[in-house]
C-alpha cells in the first residue's frame, strides 16, 4: 500500500514526538538511503512508505507503526 507524505509525517509526528521528529527528519543520516536524511531521500524522488520502513527501523519501532 502507498504512503503519502501526510501519512509520513503523521507517523513520525505520532511515533517520535512532534519536535523530535522534525529533527529525526532533517538531519538524522540513512545509509540504507545512500547517505541521505529522511528529508532528502524523499525530495530525491524515494517513496515515503521506503523511507518510514527505513527509519523505522534504524530506531526499531515496534512493527505496528510499519
Amino acid at each position: 500500500m502507498a504512503m503519502t507524505l501526510s501519512d509520513f509525517n503523521s507517523l513520525t509526528h505520532e511515533v517520535f514526538g512532534s519536535s523530535r521528529a522534525d529533527h529525526l527528519v532533517r538531519t538524522h543520516v540513512l545509509t540504507e538511503l545512500g547517505g541521505r536524511t529522511a528529508e532528502q531521500a524523499i525530495d530525491d524522488g524515494f517513496e515515503p512508505k521506503e523511507v518510514w520502513l527505513t527509519l523505522s527501523a534504524e530506531f526499531e519501532v515496534p512493527e505496528i507503526y510499519r
